[in-house]
């Protein structure tokens, strides 16, 4: 009985050891694999929170400058989870709210200042009327220098602020006739304050159209002011004319410090008509010239580029005007070229070579004029009256008249005579004529 009894309590023993192995390894193994799971749930969680720091400092910022400077890149994700972006649909949501924050504030803000400058520009145009009386009017030299400078800072005056009018939607609001490039060159250089440094070329036949011609000086006028802001004081700003087989083109030359490649980045973003869009991203105080340009630019159909490097050191400005807004100036009508005398003849063949005598024929005494028809009145109590022809001449007139010699032959009349006295004496008829015609033609006057 005991060896049974020991067997199966040794069995029992053997099972309830292996099952304790069993439990061991397998509690092990969920040991293990729990914590490789929390090891990955960490992972993920510091994964989350990184991105979610990306999101913060990067993401975000990169967005709200995306709105204002369209060659900003907004980053991506640092990892998908599952294949997507985890913030995807929170930055379309922020992106739309801030554009469309950023879209009403511009437009309020534009609205402001286009009143703002509209009575700007008023008040400069009334001043600029006034200054202009008083330089006819003073001869004084002192007077007018002083007025000359008003004159010029005023100018300076009215581009600043219609700058900012067109910049925030308006109208250049002058309409001129076509000019000739000189002229707007000129024109452009009248409205910049270092005026004097500005090599204006040589004059061109070739003409700006008249719709484009305020847009083309004003757009000239902010590339001069730019290069001469941004060069040494004494130095010049060169203009030239370029022709091309598809227009024309404006090249500014300037010997300033140059451009940078962000800075160069920045202004072909704003040449392209981008810098319209927000006011307040234009700086403080807000550097419109670029942007003034590209909306002109847009607007009007000419190009801008700065990319260039000046021989000078400096920056080459290029305003290309294509063919559609250039025209040919127009040319003064030559001056009329003498009539030759209805006297003289047709040819030397027809002077007699000997010497021919000339009589004087008196012309008719002239008769008393007759005294004005009575035709009655009229409404208003005045007499009418017709004329009656006047004399024929009011002074006694003589008319040299060559006659051929007396030894001449007898020529038979032509249909048409071509001699001396032939031509003298149809201009006399005719004359004649015409004078009596017109006076029988008068009409009856009150």
């Amino acid at each position: 009985m005991e060896y049974p009894l020991l067997t199966a309590a040794l069995v029992c023993v053997s099972l309830l050891a292996a099952a304790f192995a069993l439990l061991l390894v397998r509690q092990r193994r969920v040991t293990a694999n729990t914590g490789r799971r929390g090891e990955q749930l960490l992972a993920e969680l510091r994964a989350r929170e990184e991105e979610d720091r990306h999101l913060l400092h990067r993401r975000l910022p990169a967005i709200v400058e995306s709105q204002v400077n369209q060659a900003v890149t907004v980053p991506g994700p640092l990892r998908a989870f599952n294949g997507e972006d985890p913030h995807r649909e929170l930055l379309v949501v922020i992106s739309e709210l801030t554009g469309q924050t950023r879209r009403n504030a511009a437009e309020s803000a534009a609205a402001t200042l286009r009143a703002m400058m509209r009575t700007v520009q008023n008040l400069a145009g009334e001043q600029q009327v006034l200054i202009s009386a008083m330089e006819e009017h003073h001869d004084n030299p002192d007077v007018l220098d002083g007025l000359l400078g008003l004159d010029h800072a005023n100018s300076q005056l009215g581009r600043r602020a219609q700058a900012t009018a067109v910049l925030c939607g308006s109208w250049p609001g002058l309409q001129r006739s076509a000019a000739t490039l000189t002229d707007v060159v000129r024109g452009a250089t009248g409205r910049i304050r270092d005026y004097a440094r500005v090599q204006i070329p040589a004059p061109s036949d070739t003409a700006v159209v008249s719709q484009a011609v305020e847009p083309v000086v004003l757009a000239v006028a902010e590339l001069l002011d730019n290069g001469a802001r941004h060069s040494q004081p004494g130095s010049p700003v060169q203009v030239t004319f370029q022709q091309a087989h598809n227009g024309l083109a404006i090249v500014i030359d300037d010997a300033g410090v140059g451009m940078t490649v962000e800075a160069v980045q920045r202004a072909g973003w704003l040449l392209e008509g981008h810098g319209g869009q927000d006011i307040a991203a234009l700086g403080v105080p807000p550097r419109i010239g670029f942007a003034v340009i590209g909306v002109l630019s847009r607007r009007y159909g000419f190009r801008v580029s700065v990319d260039m490097r000046s021989p000078f050191g400096g920056v080459r400005a290029v305003l290309f005007l294509p063919s559609e807004l250039l025209t040919r100036a127009a040319v003064p009508a030559p001056a009329p070229q003498e009539v030759p005398s209805l006297a003289a003849p047709a040819s030397p063949a027809a002077i007699t070579p000997s010497p021919t005598p000339h009589v004087r024929v008196p012309a008719p005494e002239p008769q008393p004029a007759e005294p004005a028809e009575e035709l009655g009145t009229t409404a208003h109590g005045l007499p009418r009256r017709r004329r009656r022809a006047p004399a024929t001449a009011s002074a006694t007139t003589t008319l040299s008249v060559p006659v051929p010699p007396p030894t001449a032959p007898e020529v038979t009349e032509s249909p048409v005579n071509h001699s001396p006295v032939a031509t003298a004496t149809a201009w006399q008829r005719g004359t004649r004529q015409g004078r009596a015609s017109s006076t029988d033609d008068e009409r009856d006057f009150q």
